[in-house]
């Protein structure tokens, strides 16, 4: 990908690529050297640079620490046999994170300006994408308010940033999820479709909930009811029932947008895999476990890609789903998302970026 976009870039004299373990990673642990930077002052982006990765001066009263201006995204670079950097959907991302923005009422961030830091910024730390078969290198965007003002009203000023950290797999083996119906992730009306740091404050507590009963996360349910299924902990969320995959639909303002779910959305049509946008209620979710007809259920996200779903609890009983054929569509679909994020096959829709 060619770069127009000119703006300083300062090195670090201090890189730790050589004291990091690749074959160790633990996901979000490991840092890379350097990150993007841009400031939005007097209704413009500006001092847009590349600088070390390292702490930032706050005033206490900054206004996201009191009111949760804050923003993200989440996405994967990889490389290929021929050591290319390899993006996936970066420009969906880029998209989203609009959407976000202007549901928490912050300044729109030019396609060029995301586009470009992250370009440069990959370029620059391209020896900190694994190599390694299941590994990548997470890339995080984020925005965040900067007024040092703690009246209750949207910023004038923010910071964008991006960062990366080399990671293996976000989950080892299958999991155990639980039907949440007393907390609410989202509600009709509120912040569920925006990729904002409230909405995954809200999660922590059911989901430790969940864990010391000895569940690794929640199936979450809609906010009114607790009737039907919406999202698995921090991913979107897919059950084959009766030969056809289901998936609540996201035009309700209660379920965030995924890229990883859209993708696997696409690759169903193209395989002519029966697809219903629909809800599925826990009644029809415990019906579908009783009867043998859940085929399969996995969740769908940036971190993990599929996370397959192998026992699911509803009213305090445990369903254990029953075994997958390596040709199972969870596991089809994997393989062909991993195919093309690593450049291993082709890539139909044009999703990839090379740097």
């Amino acid at each position: 990908m060619k770069t127009s976009l000119a703006f300083p870039i300062r090195k670090t004299q201090h890189s730790h690529l050589a004291g990091t373990d690749f074959s160790n990673l633990v996901f979000g642990k490991t840092i890379s050297d350097h990150m993007f930077v841009a400031d939005y002052r007097n209704g413009e982006w500006s001092d847009l640079r590349i600088e070390p990765y390292a702490p930032m001066q706050l005033n206490p009263s900054n206004a996201a620490l009191h009111y949760g201006q804050s923003i993200f995204e989440g996405m994967k670079a990889y490389k290929n046999e021929e050591g290319e950097i390899l993006v996936f959907r970066a420009d969906a991302n880029w998209s989203r994170m609009n959407e976000s923005a202007e549901r928490m009422c912050m300044p729109y961030l030019p396609k060029e300006i995301f586009m470009e830091g992250m370009t440069q910024l990959l370029d620059l730390d391209r020896d900190w994408v694994p190599s390694a078969k299941g590994s990548s290198l997470y890339i995080r965007p984020f925005m965040f308010a900067m007024d040092d003002y703690i009246g209750v009203k949207p910023s004038d000023t923010y910071r964008f940033i991006i960062f990366t950290c080399p990671v293996g797999n976000y989950y080892s083996k299958p999991v155990s999820v639980k039907v949440e119906t007393k907390f609410t992730r989202a509600t009709e009306g509120g912040t569920g479709a925006a990729k904002t740091a409230g909405n995954y404050a809200a999660s922590l507590y059911p989901a430790l909930q969940a864990q010391k009963a000895g569940y690794d996360q929640l199936l979450w349910t809609d906010g009114k009811t607790h009737s039907k299924i919406e999202e698995s902990g921090t991913m979107n969320v897919m059950f084959k029932i009766n030969g056809t995959l289901l998936t609540a639909p996201v035009n309700g303002g209660t379920i965030l947008k995924g890229i990883t779910r859209d993708s696997v959305i696409q690759l169903a049509k193209d395989w002519n895999q029966p697809l219903e946008e629909r809800f599925v209620t826990v009644s029809e979710l415990k019906e579908a476990l009783e009867n043998g007809s859940l085929e399969e259920a996995f969740g769908t996200g940036t971190a993990a890609t599929i996370a397959h779903i192998r026992l699911i609890n509803i009213d305090g009983k445990d369903y254990e789903l029953p075994g997958k054929t390596s040709d199972a569509f969870s596991y089809r679909v994997l393989d062909a998302l991993d195919g093309i994020k690593y450049g291993s096959i082709a890539d139909p829709h044009e999703w990839i970026i090379k740097i």
